[in-house]
């Protein structure tokens, strides 16, 4: 009788496990391939019939659950009987640990080959296919595959797909009515249909789903909502449709026809099952590839329709063989090659420009507005659209005075082009708004809105400037119009949330944040704002919880003076500190904002050593703040800010000036009147201080505002302040 053979000996990896399992000695371990939800698999040769096999193994040893499973799983396995399923051939106890012995392929997982970038579109067709076939004879046999993902699909060499892991493969039941309990829920998250995350049973639906998010991956080259995981990413599938995913500008309408049939978030609108699948595979116009097309060089090769064309005009001038020997090095020609379409530029453009706080979508929506400018020097519609990005560039973190005069000038130009062109009035209004005049802004939305009814970023700009005037029954009213007509756009119920925010309605704000991250979750703003709206109501570690789902995302300025808002009311000032300069930060934060600088000197005030940096981060504020208060002498939050940054840097006669302006502005906000009584209390003011904090408070400022500020220890030992 052969030996054992302990697996701990022959895989550093499994000294993880609970206990080292055994199997018999034909089988000489030589590494670990991978781990997966369930278990461990590992390479191995079979010296008895002298062929490789993998070995999956259970992670507990000890649970009669797990072992059950797997014998599941390898009987499932062993049911099926076309060639795209992994062959199992053996089931090995030791007493302790059960293991299947199946086939091992050779080739990468379809996961390693995306990694690359997409799919040559010929080769993603094939591919899918392959799995359609497979997973119709499995649905016919009364099976689920239920984690269907390119980890778990193998492309081998030759290009034939291979299917892995049926550890969670269900029979099905056709009588099954109930949902599932979410502890019920197995299956990877990013490829799960939105009613299986609803507690919907298993259904050859959730495969056909899952196959359409390979295909769309394939294609594109990543997943719908990449950057997001947990919580968010379920948040996503289930509030969103396929309908608004990205496609590429090549992609024909009947392919993508098929990715939305697939992948459609009602079960009633998906296609039914595989067979429905391969019909509409059949319709698309794209010849199948051989199986050598998908092998992993596949996706350096030119597109077959491209690869023609330039075959043929090569072997007009060249006859033939010298055509075929250049065209690898003619494949950065191709988009050249391609129509260009004035249309289709500007609509690219525009989709682009309306995901505005996205990286990357300003910088892309650029792109297209100057490629028509290069070939149309005289487009008004592209100059509106290049002053409407640079208004946003400007409103963003990368705030710079010089994004607001390209601004101007673009939209002075599209003005001088067409005067008739709605968009050229409204890229007009965006610039007067960001140069603080709201009424001029107000006008030019009305006349963009009366030559182009329905424009998108006429609704959003009039919305907004309405908001900053504090005409807020107007901006409340007019978000309602505007979100029954644009009910997919998240900027809309930010906006609303904004209203209510400002009027110190922070309930009402919380629930238009949430529906604004249900409609967007990758919108970074949307968290930023509900973090807020809880701390008001003080929801502290709900409010860090949001603002972590948001940095999970990507950094943000607004994210992080957020965070820094938080420590500092923690009474972690070295932490708020850091905080706040990442908000300062060039490749982090928005070093352009005066906020920032302002947010960072506040707290460096409680560090000891570093008055010194405080003051210069007062004058940096104020040096920021200045042009945009003197564009705006009337803003009341920029009249308010500059009134109490003077106080912070012994400038009286300043803050004597502003402060009583600021109030006669808007006398009824908390945020003002906390603003004004600390300048006041900083300037020696006391009785003047008191009558401003105590309003702030019986107008809703937090109290827990006024306790975390340093400035104001004195004045809350004062028999006259009031905290309740």
């Amino acid at each position: 009788m052969t030996s054992p053979t302990l697996i701990s000996e022959t895989c550093a990896l499994a000294e993880l496990l609970p206990a080292a399992p055994t199997l018999p000695g034909h089988y000489d371990l030589r590494g670990c391939l991978g781990e997966g939800g369930f278990g461990r698999v590992y390479e191995a040769w079979d010296s008895k019939l002298c062929r490789p096999v993998a070995i999956k193994c259970i992670k507990h040893s000890g649970a009669d659950r797990a072992g059950a499973d797997l014998i599941r799983e390898a009987r499932l396995g062993a049911s099926l009987r076309h060639a795209a399923f992994v062959k199992v051939h053996a089931i090995e106890d030791d007493g302790c640990t059960q293991s299947i012995v199946m086939e091992l392929v050779p080739g990468q997982t379809l996961r390693q080959t995306l990694a690359a970038g997409p799919v040559e579109r010929a080769a993603a067709l094939e591919c899918t296919r392959q799995i359609a076939e497979a997973m119709r004879d499995a649905h016919a046999c009364g099976l689920v595959h239920g984690d269907l993902k390119p980890s778990n699909m193998m492309l081998e060499p030759g290009g034939l797909i291979r299917i892995l892991d049926f550890g969670l493969a269900h029979h099905l039941d056709v009588l099954a009515t109930a949902s599932l309990a979410p502890a019920a829920l197995q299956g990877t998250i990013a490829y799960m249909a939105p009613e299986r995350m609803l507690g919907a049973p298993l259904s050859p639906q959730s495969d056909v789903y899952a196959l359409g998010l390979i295909l769309y991956e394939m294609v594109c080259g990543a997943r719908p909502f990449a950057a997001l995981d947990g919580l968010a990413l379920a948040a996503a599938q289930v509030q969103t449709s396929s309908d608004g995913w990205n496609y590429p500008a090549d992609a024909s309408a009947p392919l993508i026809a098929l990715i939305r049939a697939m992948t459609a978030r009602q079960p009633p609108l998906r296609l039914a099952g595989m067979t429905e699948v391969l019909e509409r595979l059949a319709q698309l116009s794209a010849p199948p590839a051989q199986p050598g097309q998908l092998a992993p060089p596949a996706r350096l090769r030119l597109a077959a329709r491209t690869r023609h064309m330039l075959a043929g005009v090569f072997f007009v001038a060249l006859l033939g063989a010298a055509g075929w020997a250049a065209a690898p090095y003619l494949a950065s020609l191709a988009p050249s090659l391609a129509p260009f379409s004035e249309a289709v530029e500007m609509e690219q453009a525009l989709a682009k420009l309306k995901l505005f706080d996205r990286p990357g979508s300003l910088d892309s929506a650029e792109q297209h507005f100057r490629r028509i400018l290069v070939r149309h020097p005289d487009s008004a519609a592209a100059a509106a659209g290049l002053s409407l990005m640079y208004s946003q560039r400007y409103l963003s973190d990368r705030r710079d005075e010089t994004w607001l005069q390209r601004a101007n000038a673009s939209a002075q130009r599209a003005s001088e082009l067409n005067a008739q062109l709605a968009l050229a009035h409204i890229a007009r209004a965006w610039v007067l708004d960001s140069q603080g005049k709201r009424d001029d802004a107000l006008r030019a939305h009305a006349q963009g809105l009366r030559l182009d009814p329905t424009n998108f970023f006429a609704w959003y700009g009039q919305a907004a400037v309405l908001r900053r005037m504090h005409r807020y029954p107007e901006a409340r009213a007019r978000l309602a119009e505007a979100i029954a007509r644009f009910p997919q756009e998240r900027v809309f119920t930010d906006e609303l949330g904004s209203v209510e925010y400002e009027q110190a309605n922070y309930p009402a704000a919380e629930r238009a944040f949430r529906r604004s991250i249900a409609l967007q979750p990758d919108a970074v703003i949307a968290y930023a704002n509900l973090n807020a709206a809880l701390l008001r109501q003080n929801r502290d570690d709900e409010a860090l919880q949001v603002l972590q789902q948001g940095l999970q995302i990507r950094p943000s300025a607004k994210l992080y003076t957020n965070l820094g808002n938080a420590l500092f009311l923690r009474q972690d000032y070295v932490g708020a500190a850091a905080a706040f300069e990442n908000t300062v930060s060039p490749t982090r934060g928005a070093p352009g904002e005066y906020l920032n600088w302002a947010n960072l000197a506040d707290t460096l005030n409680w560090i000891p050593g570093r008055e010194k940096q405080a003051r210069t981060a007062y004058d940096k504020a104020r040096e920021l703040l200045a042009p945009r208060l003197a564009r705006a002498p009337n803003d009341v939050l920029l009249v308010s800010r500059m009134g109490l940054y003077a106080a912070r840097t012994g400038a009286a006669a300043e803050t004597a000036k502003l402060l009583p302006h600021a109030m006669s502005l808007a006398p009824n906000s908390p945020d003002v009147q906390f603003r004004a009584g600390l300048a006041y209390e900083l300037l020696g003011q006391r009785d003047a201080a008191l009558v401003a904090i105590n309003n702030a408070r019986s107008l809703g400022y937090p109290v827990k505002f006024i306790d975390a500020e340093p400035d104001l220890v004195a004045l809350r030992r004062d028999e006259r302040y009031r905290p309740d």
